[in-house]
């Protein structure tokens, strides 16, 4: 893969040339309107909680899609799904959660079928092969865990802040609420962290067709 060079930054430090590589984070060309995907989030906010993934702290997630006919399979872990972590100072990994088949999450909820995220949902089924489709919160002031996932995610900002980050490997990222849609490569040892004073609101999908 060639690495487009408007996506990496020389520092250019006097002793050490150190370059930050930013093709972990791929910009798509595809948009979406914000203000209906803000809508869209507060509308169903009203009649639905987000599921904290079986006690996760300053953590959330509200399931747009599931296993077909299935409203269990997108309860507590089931939310948030198998990830590996090093977890202590012995840099050993471990395996976090459940493992989860995510090409059976197929069936888009039909509580939400009469918002914007349906549309959404339609427009990157017929582009990306997709597995679970979430609204994830990060609340202020929190950080999720160092870990990598199984497959890449698709990012869609919804409502974030300046100091929201996700950082892989070790290059930071904030990715703005605008409408655009990110995949950012999660099988690399990454984080993600709200250091601002509001929620951290995006749509993430697992994308199950996509290399980096």
């Amino acid at each position: 893969m060639t690495i487009d060079s408007k996506n990496v930054v020389n520092l250019d430090l006097k002793k050490n040339e150190k370059v930050l590589n930013f093709s972990d984070f791929q910009k798509q060309n595809l948009k979406f309107d914000i203000a209906k995907l803000q809508e869209a989030y507060m509308q169903i906010i009203q009649t639905k909680k987000f599921d904290d993934g079986g006690g996760i702290s300053h953590f959330g997630a509200i399931c747009l899609t599931r296993k077909p006919g299935d409203p269990d399979s997108v309860k507590g872990q089931k939310a948030r799904g198998i990830y590996w972590t090093k977890p202590d100072k012995s840099g050993k990994e471990v395996s976090r959660d459940i493992n989860i088949d995510e090409a059976e999450y197929s069936e888009f909820i039909p509580d939400y079928d009469n918002t914007y995220f349906k549309e959404v949902f339609d427009t990157l089924s017929s582009k990306y092969k997709l597995g679970r489709v979430r609204i994830l919160l990060k609340e202020p002031r929190s950080t999720l865990s160092w870990h990598r996932d199984p497959e890449p995610r698709l990012h869609i900002p919804i409502i974030t802040n300046p100091g929201c980050l996700m950082v892989i490997d070790n290059v930071a990222k904030h990715m703005p609420a605008d409408g655009s849609v990110w995949i950012t490569n999660n099988t690399k040892y990454h984080n993600a962290f709200n250091g601002g004073e509001e929620n951290r609101i995006h749509l993430v999908a697992c994308v199950l067709d996509y290399k980096f």
